[in-house]
């Protein structure tokens, strides 16, 4: 019952089968493939933060099927204004080409017949082919939240599934709090399985609603329950204990071929099952095919690019897709990955969209400093990296952080190189800031003058900004913006600061780091000073000079 046509994607040397003899129950053989169901429109907006509009759910679905996962769940239908307009819109503007759009809702309620049911009436109506009810698979929830009997839940699931089934929906049944339920009252939960799948469901999923469940629980249950249906199976994990990546594989390994997640993990609480972390373990750990051949490499540039929409930033130490996951920091492990990177890489990161990146640090070695100028196509002697190297480390005694600093480190070790920027000099800059109070209210101006030379030009511009920063950044840009275009296509995307010394008090080093885009690439400067005015500047020069080098690469 796999959805499309899905290629062994990832299946590798490295892939292997565990049939570990720790288990209590007998695993069946491996799938060949599953179908990845993600739910970030739906269970993973219940995030704390995260927030979507309707054209933001439907970019976020395009980058989804763009990824190749089988199902996406749009939402519940007459939930909220908002899903009901992503429907509507859905079918005249998505146009998903591996994607099947999912509608969610619930089981008809205790007492009312499926054809009168609102819930069910508006799952036929929202164009969705497939839909996804939800029921009570715990006796307890049947008693205290449903308060009817176990019999009525039993019949409200097989009455729903019958309902869609006759206007020819597909129709998924996710049980809810499934592995408590199967714990407190195993007969009752496969009861609830059994009418689903007599009534014509075409999967039943088994959920981990509260997330509190360890894999051997997981695999005990879903192998009870593959020896009792025939119907496919699928799993959907909440990682409140930190385990709903590692039960998903272990209910496949006992007989799940659906696994529902969120890209990067998103959910309410600790979020659901990271599907991130999922579709590679699956493919290439496991070798079962995940997504369409030739998509597992676009992991990584969908999982930064739902995080843009969703306006998250990434966890650059998530696994396979985080920007740090594949960084290498300290001299010993860069210089032994430089000869084989598989020493301390479990994986060719360029498999998931990802790449190797050399950290520097004070840690670094002369190895660790080859790679990166490697990486950025400069020749640097052993001389010259050793002057390099004594530099960095006295800089960082001093507070800078070039780790996190991308774009100062290249402009550091350009310069080693004996290049030197030549776009614009700075004479001086100024900020003043006033506070008002001359109209009854209170009220703060920032001026900043910037006077710069580019080339036989001088030129002196003032302008207005809401912070010293803010000021400074709008006069640079006014002084050379017309010379330079490619200022015009950067923005600045964050601005963090951080007191070093604290004990100094007022007096004490602070260091600054300035995010920066383009339509390109995104790069991190460093500025760091006793004056905060002074460390912005250096990072927001770093900054604009970084753009300009890219714009047009010293030969």
């Amino acid at each position: 019952m796999s959805h499309g046509d899905h290629a062994d994607e990832g299946r590798h040397t490295g892939a292997h089968r565990h049939h570990a003899a720790s288990h209590s129950y007998q695993l069946p053989e491996l799938p060949e493939r599953v179908d990845i169901f993600d739910t970030t429109l739906r269970d993973g907006s219940q995030q704390e933060g995260l927030s979507l509009t309707v054209a933001d759910k439907l970019r976020v679905a395009e980058q989804l099927d763009h990824l190749g996962v089988a199902y996406i769940e749009g939402g519940w239908p007459g939930a909220n204004p908002k899903d009901d307009e992503f429907f509507s819109r859905a079918q005249k503007e998505l146009r998903l080409s591996t994607a099947t759009l999912v509608a969610f809702g619930s089981t008809r309620r205790a007492g009312v017949r499926a054809h009168d049911d609102q819930v069910l009436g508006r799952l036929v109506a929202a164009g969705a082919p497939v839909a996804c009810i939800v029921a009570k698979s715990w006796d307890r929830h049947v008693a205290e939240a449903l308060r009817t009997s176990l019999d009525e839940a039993v019949a409200m699931v097989g009455d729903s599934v019958r309902h869609l089934r006759e206007h020819g929906l597909r129709v998924f049944v996710d049980a809810e709090h499934f592995f408590d339920g199967w714990r407190h009252d195993r007969d009752f939960a496969l009861r609830v399985l059994e009418a689903a799948e007599t009534a014509g469901a075409e999967a039943l999923v088994l959920c981990d609603t509260n997330g509190g469940s360890l894999p051997d629980e997981i695999g005990e249950a879903v192998a009870d329950v593959r020896r009792a249906t025939s119907a496919q199976l699928g799993i959907h994990c909440h990682n409140d204990a930190g385990c709903a990546v590692a039960n998903s594989l272990v209910a496949v390994e006992a007989g799940v071929t659906q696994v529902q997640g969120c890209v990067n993990g998103y959910g309410e609480r600790a979020g659901n099952a990271d599907l991130s972390a999922a579709i590679p373990n699956l493919s290439l750990k496991l070798g079962i095919a995940t997504l369409p051949e030739g998509r597992l490499e676009r992991l990584t540039p969908v999982a930064h690019h739902i995080a843009e929409l969703v306006n998250i930033p990434p966890f650059s130490q998530q696994p396979y897709v985080g920007t740090s996951v594949f960084a290498h920091k300290g001299g010993l492990h860069a210089s032994a990955v430089a000869r084989s990177r598989d020493l301390y890489e479990h994986i060719e990161p360029g498999l998931v969209g990802n790449g190797t990146r050399v950290v520097v640090s004070e840690m670094a070695g002369r190895a660790t400093l080859a790679m990166k100028a490697d990486e950025l196509g400069l020749d640097l002697d052993g001389e010259v990296l050793g002057r390099v190297l004594d530099e960095l480390k006295h800089l960082e005694h001093e507070g800078y952080h070039f780790e996190v600093a991308d774009g100062s480190l290249e402009l550091l070790l350009r310069r080693a190189s004996g290049w030197e920027p030549d776009f614009f000099s700075v004479e001086s800059f100024r900020v003043i800031t006033d506070h008002l109070d001359a109209t009854g209210g209170e009220h703060l101006t920032t001026e900043a003058t910037v006077k710069v030379h580019v080339g036989e030009d001088r030129i002196v511009t003032t302008a207005e900004g809401n912070g010293p920063v803010n000021a400074l950044d709008a006069a640079l840009r006014q002084a050379i913006e017309s010379r330079f275009p490619a200022v015009a296509r950067m923005r600045l995307t964050d601005y963090r600061v951080r007191v070093i010394e604290s004990a100094k008090g007022t007096g004490a080093v602070t260091r600054v780091l300035v995010d920066s885009a383009d339509d390109e690439r995104s790069w991190t400067t460093i500025g760091v000073s006793e004056n905060i005015i002074e460390a912005s500047w250096q990072a927001l020069y770093d900054a604009v000079v970084f753009a300009l080098v890219h714009a047009d690469p010293p030969r």
